[in-house]
Order: C-alpha cells, then sequence, then structure tokens
C-alpha cells in the first residue's frame, strides 16, 4: 500500500512506524506546518490517512475531490458541518471516517444499537469515558459515537457533568462524564441503571496500537471500493 500521511502527532509517528514494518509505502506526510504543500501533491498514493486536527480539513478535501485519492480519517473533534462535509466527500472517493478504528468498540457499538431500544424505557444511561491528559476535545470522538448507537434518533437530552443541572435526574436525560490524567489511551463505559439492577459495558484501550492496526487494515481494504461514504459498521457488518 502507498499511502499519504496527514498528521505527525503519536499517532501519525506509531502509524507511519507500523506500516514501515508491513512494508507499506509512505510517499508524503504533512502536519500544521507544511498543509499548504498539499495542494501542490498530485496522486502519488492509494490512500489518504489523516488522523490531524478539523483545521486541517480544507486542505484534504481540496486534495480528495482534486486527485479522487481513497481517504481514510480518524481526526476527531469535527463540527456536524465538518462531518458533513467529510461524508458529501464520497462523491469523489471512497472516504472511511470514524472515531475509533478498534474492533471491540465496533461490536460494542453494534450491541447498543440492539439493546438500547428495549432497555431506555425504564433504565437510566450514564455514559463515562476517560483519556490522557494531553487529549483535546472532551467529550471523545469514541464516546459521540456511542451515544449515536444508544440514541440514533436523538430523543434523549445529553447532561454534560450535571454541573448546574437543576432538580432530580429526569427520565429522557443521558449523562455524558469525560475525565481526563495521565497517560490512559481510552476507556468507554455506557452504564444502564434500572429498577433493582445495574447493566455495565466498558471497553478499555491498553495502548494506541489498536487503533493503529485498526486504520492501517481499513487503509488497505477501502482503496478500489466504490465512491461512496462508509463506516466501520458498513465495511465489518454490511449496514
Amino acid at each position: 500500500m502507498r499511502y499519504v500521511l496527514i498528521g505527525r502527532g503519536r499517532m501519525g509517528q506509531l502509524i507511519q512506524e507500523t506500516a514501515k514494518a508491513a512494508g507499506d509505502e509512505l510517499q508524503a506526510s504533512f502536519d500544521e506546518f507544511n498543509m499548504d504543500q498539499l495542494g501542490r501533491l498530485g496522486k502519488v498514493a492509494d490512500v489518504v490517512i489523516d488522523f490531524s486536527r478539523p483545521e486541517a480539513l480544507p486542505e484534504i478535501a481540496s486534495y480528495v475531490q482534486r486527485t479522487g485519492t481513497a481517504l481514510v480519517s480518524g481526526t476527531t473533534g469535527f463540527s456536524a458541518p465538518q462531518l458533513a462535509q467529510i461524508e458529501s466527500l464520497g462523491a469523489h472517493a471512497p472516504v472511511l471516517w470514524s472515531a475509533n478504528y478498534s474492533l471491540g468498540v465496533a461490536v460494542l457499538s453494534r450491541a447498543l444499537k440492539e439493546i438500547s431500544g428495549v432497555l431506555k424505557p425504564d433504565f437510566d444511561i450514564e455514559l463515562t469515558e476517560t483519556h490522557h491528559n494531553q487529549k483535546a476535545d472532551a467529550p471523545s470522538g469514541t464516546a459521540k459515537l456511542l451515544l449515536e448507537s444508544i440514541d440514533p434518533n436523538h430523543e434523549l437530552t445529553a447532561v454534560y457533568g450535571r454541573v448546574g443541572v437543576p432538580g432530580k435526574r429526569r427520565k429522557n436525560e443521558v449523562g455524558i462524564h469525560a475525565l481526563r490524567g495521565g497517560t490512559v489511551a481510552g476507556t468507554h463505559t455506557v452504564h444502564f441503571f434500572g429498577p433493582d439492577e445495574e447493566l455495565e459495558f466498558t471497553h478499555r484501550a491498553s495502548s494506541r496500537q489498536i487503533f493503529v492496526n485498526g486504520a492501517l487494515h481499513m487503509a488497505r481494504l477501502l482503496p478500489g471500493k466504490p465512491n461512496g461514504f462508509y463506516n466501520l459498521q458498513k465495511i465489518l457488518f454490511n449496514s
């Protein structure tokens, strides 16, 4: 696989090291200091792998539109209009965006879709996420992904941290709580609190390597697929 890398932080470095060990070829890499040079790059790779910042999206979008190169993005912190822009790039190339490339999180997301409708009428739902102290966005992109699986029709009211929320907990709330500290790679827990019982789902990432492995696996699968916007559920479960 030949690839262009956007983002040279810790994730970008791990991607480059892992891809090199697998025999993949890095054609070019960019970060905030040289993103303007992407506009002068031709189609030199099978796929663009983006683990950068939302601010890089205009240059990335322009490149994908111009060259038709497949895009695998794991950047988080996008606004709703930015996510819509990423989805629209599917008209020009096969595009995959996910807040989390872990297979375990993909399975958890699917499980939540299956059970949440059964539990929501009688159970209170709370979601907690924990990450290292250098993570920029909160709540995490994975927390938002899991919330979408729990509440795809947006029937619940999200309450963040409960600071300043008056009165008792209401039935239509979903609590979302972000913890930051140390070097935690990522822990996400969804709590279902019912009458006299509790059901809990937890995913723990021991290192960022699981996200790197998943992203590279998808980067090898995506080129050659029809143009369109993909997610892990569509590729892994054909849904």
